[in-house]
């Protein structure tokens, strides 16, 4: 019911799909709505250069994080979690008091919301914080407030008071049709909680729902552990590869980009050696989410899961995948192919293709037939250049500005975090943007949107403006350059302001729906679209500068760089549907047939093709098991779609002002607060009459998609 449009994503920490006026003491104080600003500078200028720092100012007052004044300390997470708590007291008495109608929702919303800003911004802070006791009282928090919802969840008598409402017809009839989805929205999330059960039953789905995101918060943490070996079991020609600890060597990743065979072999096989707890965490946490699904009357946890999504249930999800594998197969074949050939040209000895080798030699055939060394375009693609291509692009779309904001003393975690305003040329402040773009130690390697605070109308007209977090991870600058992007590094910064425009301008009544949180096959499509801007020379052409001589990019050389993503497209989508039907296939019957790892085997050989290499559990690393649970197929239908939307709606003129008018009024203005069905045939309906067929041919189109993103959105 409460937060459930990411609740998901609390237990995930970095996962998906995935705050206003206050007094003291309640989360959100500090940033409130502000129509003008002194601080502003030009966008492109801002993430050019390094941050200064503030003057030395002994007597300005310390704001806290995101500019709530408790968290200036780790014990603030207390303070926000307990008044958070006070006020849901309140509000479940007065939800219950009070007769039924339109009122009913807005009690039910601003009951979601006063838990939501403070369990959304604990979220982030446990795993993006460098400070282990502010990560520590973020993840105590999160477990508070997430034992508060899925109580809350089995309320029989909160549940009785929306069900009044929503049991009289001519109550229904006379709520407009937002706020009737949202209503039935919040009685979904007490039916799949079980609020139909027995007492003890249902305190039973309680207790499962509150480990269940115990285990997730121990796996995920898991999927990004270091794994160590004696120096002396590897060559010692590659040690320099790694880092080193003394006698051990620490491997924190595949390397997958490395040219050195054996090094990509030895991080693949070391990082992903079985860790028996880790394996533990994963085969509760499906056990658990199995029994939850069967005690709340669904068959598997993945018919539970996809209520409400595009896809409706896993029937038609394996059917998508099965199909599109089918239609991709003897492409992939080829890929792969092409791919041992050159193999076998670089390393004659052992030609072997083998599962640490397709991002290294897809990128060497890349290179080498379009001449893309990654070397060649960073110069013209500064994070300054970048970003002042997203705020023209979303100017010219949207009309919207991006402004730099200069953070008070203790808003921001980390000195090299930005702050963006964005400004609509007629409705004025939409929103802010927190930049957390840079390397760090300890920092989680995965590319993120966070929503910290979602918008909605407050009950004195004024609305409550989104608060988001981009999480990415690109290279400081140095003393004689600014940051510089690879190809790659630009299209994950596209994709994630995609997220992050969603939650802009998704300005709906009620936070429950805001933005992002809508069904997860729905909310990756505003990213991946963004993707489709990022490959278009008529975009690229309006940013893409030399950092030191400003000399455009040239035509050829973006041409070749869009013309290099459909080699070996086939092979990565199809890496992509493994990943998928293994997700499917982990949140399906139960018990499950055979242990993780061996499903893992079958699994891989019969969907990807590539052997499995013995002693190795990739699934132990696959953190969207958290957040995407039975879910990650989204990233391949909503490709489908979003290839609809760009074709239909911005193939002519990515600038085109009012197609950009219209993908927002038809689909991004809505959140979660519309059909994902409905908001994308709106665009679509004149030229897509088979739906299911569309989404299918669109998504094996690789020749002409992007590559599969790897991203997630909180």
């Amino acid at each position: 019911m409460l937060c459930a449009r990411r609740l998901g994503s609390l237990a995930a920490g970095l996962a998906a799909l995935r705050p206003g006026r206050a007094a003291r003491g309640s989360l959100g104080a500090g940033i409130q709505a502000r129509r003008v600003s002194t601080s502003w500078s030009p966008v492109g200028a801002a993430f050019n250069v390094k941050p200064q720092g503030r003057r030395l100012d002994l007597f300005s007052e310390r704001r806290g994080l995101f500019g709530v004044p408790e968290l200036s300390a780790p014990e603030g997470f207390y303070i926000a979690q307990e008044e958070a708590l006070r006020k849901t007291e309140l509000l479940v008495e007065r939800a219950c008091s009070t007769p039924p109608g339109p009122q009913t929702v807005l009690i039910f919303d601003e009951l979601s919301d006063a838990l939501c800003r403070v369990a959304d911004l604990a979220d982030f802070v446990k795993i993006a914080h460098p400070e282990p006791a502010f990560r520590e009282a973020a993840e105590e928090t999160c477990r508070s407030i997430g034992t508060m919802v899925e109580k809350l969840n089995t309320n029989v008598e909160l549940y009785q008071s929306l069900q009044k409402l929503l049991s009289d017809k001519k109550l229904v009839d006379s709520l407009d049709v937002e706020t009737r989805r949202v209503a039935e929205l919040f009685m979904f999330d007490f039916e799949i909680s079980g609020i139909h059960l027995d007492e003890e039953k249902r305190k039973r789905a309680v207790d499962l729902n509150v480990k269940i995101l115990d285990l997730s918060s121990k796996f995920l943490m898991g999927t990004n552990f270091p794994n160590k070996i004696e120096k002396h079991l590897l060559p010692d020609h590659i040690h320099h590869n790694f880092v080193r600890d003394g006698d051990l060597v620490v491997v924190d990743g595949l390397h997958a980009e490395a040219p050195n065979d054996l090094v990509r072999e030895a991080a693949y096989r070391i990082f992903l050696y079985p860790n028996a707890s880790q394996l533990k965490y994963l085969e509760e946490l499906l056990s658990n989410r199995d029994l939850l699904a069967k005690l709340v009357g669904y068959s598997t946890f993945s018919h539970r899961a996809l209520q409400g999504t595009i896809a409706q249930k896993p029937e038609t999800v394996m059917q998508f995948l099965e199909k599109l594998s089918d239609k991709l197969c003897e492409r992939t074949i080829k890929d792969f192919e092409m791919m041992r050939q050159m193999k076998m040209k670089l390393n004659p000895q052992n030609s072997e293709l083998m599962p640490w080798d397709p991002p290294y030699y897809s990128g060497v055939i890349r290179a080498e037939r379009y001449n893309i060394e990654p070397s060649l375009y960073c110069p013209f693609f500064s994070l300054g250049a970048c970003m002042e291509g997203l705020n023209i692009l979303f100017n010219k779309l949207l009309g919207i500005s991006l402004y730099a904001e200069q953070p008070a003393k203790g808003e921001v975690w980390c000195e090299d975090v930005r702050k963006l305003a964005v400004v609509h040329e007629s409705e004025g402040l939409l929103g802010y943007i927190y930049c957390d773009f840079f390397q760090r130690a300890d920092k989680p390697h995965q590319d993120c949107h966070f929503t910290i605070r979602g918008g909605r109308l407050k009950e004195d007209g004024d609305y409550q403006l989104p608060v988001v977090v981009l999480m990415l991870n690109l290279p400081h600058s140095s003393r004689n350059s600014p940051t510089l992007l690879t190809p790659g590094m630009m299209e994950n910064l596209f994709h994630e302001m995609g997220h992050a425009m969603h939650s802009m301008l998704g300005r709906t009544r009620y936070q429950h729906v805001t933005g992002t949180r809508c069904p997860t096959d729905f909310a990756e499509v505003p990213s991946i679209l963004m993707e489709y801007f990022s490959s278009d020379y008529r975009v690229v052409n309006q940013f893409a500068r030399h950092y030191q001589t400003g000399q455009p990019l040239p035509k050829n050389m973006v041409s070749r760089l869009c013309e290099s993503k459909k080699v070996c497209a086939a092979a990565d989508m199809q890496l992509q549907v493994f990943y998928a039907t293994l997700d499917q296939i982990y949140h399906g019957e139960h018990p499950l047939r055979k242990p993780t790892t061996d499903i893992l085997k079958e699994t891989q050989e019969k969907f990807y093709g590539l052997p499995y290499v013995p002693n190795t559990a990739w699934q132990l690393r696959f953190s969207h098991l958290v957040g995407y649970g039975a879910k990650y197929y989204s990233y391949l239908m909503s490709r489908a779609v979003a290839s609809m939307v760009w074709k239909e709606c911005f193939l002519q003129d990515p600038f085109n002002r009012a197609a950009g008018e219209r993908y927002r009024r038809e689909m991004l203005a809505h959140g979660g607060g519309k059909e994902p069905m409905l908001m994308v045939q709106a665009p679509l309906a004149p030229t897509s009459p088979s739906w299911f067929s569309g989404l299918l041919c669109k998504a094996q189109e690789v020749r002409t998609e992007p590559h599969p993103p790897k991203h997630k959105v909180i």
